[in-house]
């Protein structure tokens, strides 16, 4: 959530920030938050003055009283301006709570350096590998994964609807052996705490980490029980500290978590809806970060490294792209993108989204540290990544490595984890 008090002192530069997000939307919101913000302000003076009146006519009243002097007449005013001053706090909490109401709905602030503009000022900060050249017409992942018996989603969609991938045999181990890779790659050399969630959460942890209410048309809810699916394990992991004060020495705090995720990806009907690009359900690993705030451009490329690690590993060739303004999310303040190279669709695939929230997610679910003993307790910063999201990684493990008799070689670090060093077609 953004600082109220930041709007206040120079609402100019707020709105000029707001503004290089190119969504007329988060204008609008800042816009009204300053209108209900004025009328609060109004409100409170009056309600300011009034409660002195009320103090100095109860003093008044006591010494007249006191005196023996008729109050009859002081007291209807007393009264008359204690019904007119509930109103006016009632008021108040009604504004106060307008007011939060459409700060949750304004995105962050987003850091000096991300580029502006849209999608196409996206900056490709570095790459890895060597695209492979092929000697023959390299094949799309869904007629390797079909061919090879890995997945059928045919009766994935039969069994819960289109997106919703069904994994069989050796391509159900390769999910497994994928995220047992990973946690180890994470626990072990990059010094995580492996941690497993809930799958759902309620409204109050959805909204700590900006999925509510922006995203809402985005998540599945469970209605009866008020709670919905996770659409990353982001959202719990970050919220395991919600309303609590850390130590400085606890900082940083680095988290993983290996879930199923689930969205319902609206307004996305027709894009790449063939294969795994885009799903309902799909694995992750994910990375959460929690540090002081002087730290966080630091563990954002930390981050990013454990991210293009995973990646190295699995030989897979990618880049690492700064969003720019208008295609950053919500929560984040900056976002690395790391993008697979997928041969046989002939195009980048995101599978990792390291950002740094700032302290965005932390005034919202209200973690706080204390820097030094007895100092007054601060907002930590709160960063995430994907280390990394399964389909589109297996979409590339496949694409890359497959051959020419219709075969897949896995690459060398994850083969221990399948059981195999190449996946084959069983006779």
């Amino acid at each position: 959530m953004i600082d109220l008090k930041q709007l206040r002192q120079d609402p100019a530069a707020a709105r000029a920030a707001l503004a290089r997000r190119l969504d007329d939307g988060a204008l609008e919101q800042f816009d009204r938050v300053l209108e209900l913000d004025a009328s609060w302000r109004s409100v409170l003076a009056r309600v300011e003055t009034l409660r002195a009146e009320r103090n100095a006519a109860s003093r008044e009243f006591g010494e007249l009283k006191k005196a023996g002097k008729d109050v009859g007449q002081l007291q209807e005013e007393l009264a008359r301006r204690a019904s007119e001053l509930k109103d006016l706090e009632e008021d108040l909490r009604e504004f106060e709570a307008l007011i939060d109401s459409h700060l949750l709905a304004i995105p962050n602030f987003l850091r000096d350096d991300v580029p502006d503009g849209g999608e196409d000022a996206n900056t490709e900060l570095r790459r890895w590998g060597q695209v492979r050249e092929f000697d023959f017409a390299p094949r799309p992942h869904w007629e390797l994964g079909v061919s090879l018996g890995l997945f059928d989603l045919t009766r994935g969609a039969k069994l819960a609807g289109s997106g919703f991938p069904l994994f069989t045999g050796k391509g159900a181990r390769l999910v497994r052996g994928l995220a047992n890779f990973l946690l180890d790659l994470h626990t072990a050399e990059h010094g995580y705490t492996e941690v497993q969630p809930p799958y759902l959460v309620n409204t109050t942890t959805a909204r700590g980490t900006g999925q509510l209410p922006k995203f809402q048309d985005d998540l599945y809810r469970v209605e009866r029980d008020d709670l919905y699916l996770l659409p990353t394990s982001e959202v719990p992991v970050t919220n395991i500290h919600a309303g609590e004060i850390l130590s400085a020495d606890q900082l940083p705090i680095a988290m993983t978590a290996y879930t199923p995720c689930f969205r319902r990806e609206a307004g996305a009907h027709g894009r790449d809806t063939r294969g795994l690009i885009r799903v309902h359900q799909f694995d992750k690993v994910e990375l959460v970060r929690i540090c002081r705030p002087e730290d966080s451009d630091a563990e954002l490329e930390r981050m990013t490294m454990h991210a293009e690690t995973a990646l190295k590993r699995l030989g897979l060739p990618h880049r690492v792209v700064v969003l720019a303004a208008g295609d950053t999310g919500f929560s984040s303040a900056r976002t690395h993108d790391l993008e697979v190279w997928a041969p046989g669709v002939d195009a980048w695939l995101e599978v990792s989204s390291a950002s740094t929230c700032t302290d965005f997610q932390a005034r919202r679910a209200n973690i706080r540290y204390r820097p030094a003993a007895g100092a007054k307790p601060e907002f930590v910063h709160t960063l995430n990544a994907s280390g990394v999201a399964f389909p589109r990684t297996i979409i590339a493990l496949l694409e890359n490595g497959q051959q020419a008799d219709g075969s897949v070689i896995l690459p060398e670090a994850l083969a221990p984890y399948v059981g195999t060093d190449r996946l084959v077609a069983e006779t």
